[in-house]
């Protein structure tokens, strides 16, 4: 019986129903919840596939997995890709692949761990920062500044005027932030991406944060070309398991945010028809997975993993 281990927290809807998903096929995969006390070099691990659903949060998560890809278990998602992932890199990404993307700027922490002295550990940053560029550099006010790092909607700022674009920045702390252009979009999807081949896009509220079911809420024409654009970028970024924003505007889609490996997926989030899609088919992912696994290279080296 090969066997699939499930890491998460905080969910109470999803873990339970997947698990039952993918017993429930009898396939000859077992699911089941991971149990740690600590790792061993070169401890075997009895996974064919583990789902991710935490490490961001437990950085003893990380290292276990990085661990488990080593000794050949499929990890959804790449704990390596995961590690090395920013939402700048994934606007420049955008532009590499043709994707239409809001104008982005990374901008140098506004605080630093104890030990950066500034005028020393520092050199290679110029002072005070240069708004007015960085503002022209994103098209204007208003912008979004927000945690290069971050998900959720957390540490997201609407900046209407300089003043709330350097206060919200004074406010960061130790993130590292981005200034975006601000899209005045007509309509907005979350696209949930399964597996870099399974799309469901799904209407959404940003003003409410919530789903809204609705088949018919962009043209076919449309709605195809964001799959398209999701699928190209779930296959750059070789995730498994993420969520892709779009806002359109004028008919164009712009990827606003697709660094999100562990996307909420709680019945109460989602809505029940979006929430069995899911399940439905994260359990068809690592199933498959599990019965047709990637050879293996004898090769340990970085670039293996990408």
């Amino acid at each position: 019986m090969l066997k699939v281990g499930l890491l998460c927290g905080r969910e109470w809807s999803f873990p339970p129903r997947f698990l039952d998903a993918v017993n429930g096929r009898q396939a000859g995969v077992h699911a089941e919840y991971i149990r740690l006390g600590g790792t061993a070099m070169d401890e075997p691990i009895p996974y064919a596939v583990i789902v991710d659903r935490i490490s961001h949060e437990v950085p003893y998560y990380r290292s276990y997995l990085k661990h488990a890809v080593l000794e050949g278990v499929r990890v959804v998602n790449n704990p390596f890709m995961w590690t090395a992932d920013d939402k700048f890199f994934e606007a420049s990404l955008c532009t590499k692949l043709g994707l239409a993307h809001p104008k982005t700027m990374a901008i140098p922490n506004k605080e630093y761990v104890p030990g950066i002295v500034p005028n020393e550990s520092l050199r290679n940053l110029m002072f005070p920062l240069n708004w007015d560029y960085i503002v022209s550099q994103v098209g204007g006010l208003p912008c979004i500044l927000k945690d290069a790092h971050g998900g959720g909607w957390r540490g997201v700022y609407v900046c209407k005027t300089l003043d709330e674009l350097i206060r919200s920045y004074n406010e960061s702390g130790l993130m590292t932030m981005i200034a975006q252009e601000f899209i005045h979009w007509d309509q907005y999807v979350r696209c949930m991406c399964l597996n870099q081949k399974d799309v469901l896009v799904m209407p959404y509220d940003t003003h409410n944060r919530k789903y809204i079911p609705d088949d018919h809420y962009l043209s076919p024409a449309l709605h195809d070309r964001i799959v398209r654009d999701c699928l190209a970028l779930v296959t750059a970024l070789g995730y498994d398991m993420n969520t892709v924003e779009w806002a359109v505007k004028d008919g164009i889609p712009y990827a606003i945010d697709f660094m999100n490996p562990a996307p909420d997926m709680d019945v109460n989030s989602l809505t029940p028809k979006y929430f069995e899609w899911c399940v439905e088919k994260m359990a068809d992912m690592v199933i498959e997975m599990a019965l047709n696994p990637k050879p293996q290279s004898n090769e340990l080296r970085w670039s293996k993993w990408f």
